[in-house]
């Protein structure tokens, strides 16, 4: 039996959530979020401004914020709430509001703090991303992508790594080993935190039967991330060599993922280089040369979604 919601009520609900979008909107200062600030008549966002940074449409900003829309899905209040710099009381209010289910008790954190997202803008040098405890990717940097390559949706590093979705970088078969050990213990880890978390959960049922995955999972051994030196290859500069650091965040399930290049090196100004060119320099190169999805990767065109292999 399927019940309706009466038409008023849908009507309180968005218009409590417009409430809350707009008082956010106009507490976050342009500054927290990486924006010069200049002349503006409030101290807050524009709506185009969140909008750029959610990856939404102006319009459906405008919209949400007048309580014309329907509810939102649960990755666009995700992403909301990632931008807004929500506390996880907010988050959950947010979602409530959507008429979304709150997070449950004993999930995962995907809520990143308004410190980490202040890193990942002020490091410009440092390409940095954060993942869940699952490695589900939340968030990047400019010098990530312009290093990597755009971020594919719903990217899951472990599931990638395994079914070979996550391209190869140059390392050796010891370093690829360690790293797939360390994955699978970070899993075990997660599942054993959060039984009852349906995105921890899905990530081992996508990889039951995967042999190699099974494999390790049997041995259950514990591993844990190490420093390491990786090298990829960029289209337009060549080779770059990064050190690749796995760190986690007090508090949280999180882990922020950190590429940086030795000061005073040749690696250092190319890796300066990748970053004044941009992602998108980098894509207008692949359609110039007819090269798209698996071409571009063969030609080693920046789209390494993988921290250490």
């Amino acid at each position: 039996m399927v019940t309706k919601v009466p038409h008023t009520e849908c009507m309180k609900n968005n218009g409590e959530l417009a409430g809350l979008l707009r008082a956010w909107r106009n507490r976050l200062s342009p500054a927290a979020v990486g924006l010069p600030g200049g002349s503006r008549r409030t101290a807050g966002l524009r709506r185009e401004e969140l909008a750029m940074l959610a990856g939404l449409s102006v319009d459906y900003v405008v919209r949400l914020e007048q309580g014309r829309s329907a509810r939102p899905s649960e990755q666009v209040a995700a992403s909301l709430a990632r931008v807004l710099q929500l506390s996880e009381t907010e988050r959950d209010q947010l979602f409530i509001a959507a008429g979304l289910p709150a997070s449950l008790p004993d999930a995962a954190s995907t809520l990143i703090p308004a410190s980490v997202q202040r890193l990942l803008i002020r490091l410009a040098d440092a390409a940095l991303a954060v993942y869940s405890a699952s490695w589900d990717l939340l968030t990047s940097n400019a010098a990530w992508t312009a290093l990597l390559g755009p971020a594919p949706q719903s990217y899951n590093l472990i599931v990638a790594q395994f079914t070979g979705a996550a391209p190869p970088v140059i390392t050796t078969a010891e370093h690829t080993e360690r790293f797939e050990r360390a994955l699978v213990s970070d899993l075990r880890v997660a599942l054993l935190r959060h039984p009852n978390d349906p995105a921890v959960r899905s990530v081992r049922e996508r990889l039951r039967g995967n042999a190699r995955f099974d494999l390790l999972w049997d041995e259950a051994t514990l591993t844990q991330h190490h420093s390491e030196a990786k090298t990829f290859m960029h289209p337009l500069i060549g080779a770059i060599t990064v050190d690749c650091d796995v760190l986690t965040i007090a508090g949280t399930d999180l882990r922020i993922v950190t590429y940086t290049a030795a000061p005073d090196t040749e690696d250092a100004s190319r890796f300066a280089l990748a970053r004044a060119i941009g992602a998108q320099d980098v894509s207008e190169w692949n359609r110039e040369n007819g090269q798209s999805g698996s071409d571009a990767h063969a030609a080693g065109a920046p789209n390494h979604w993988s921290p250490s292999s």
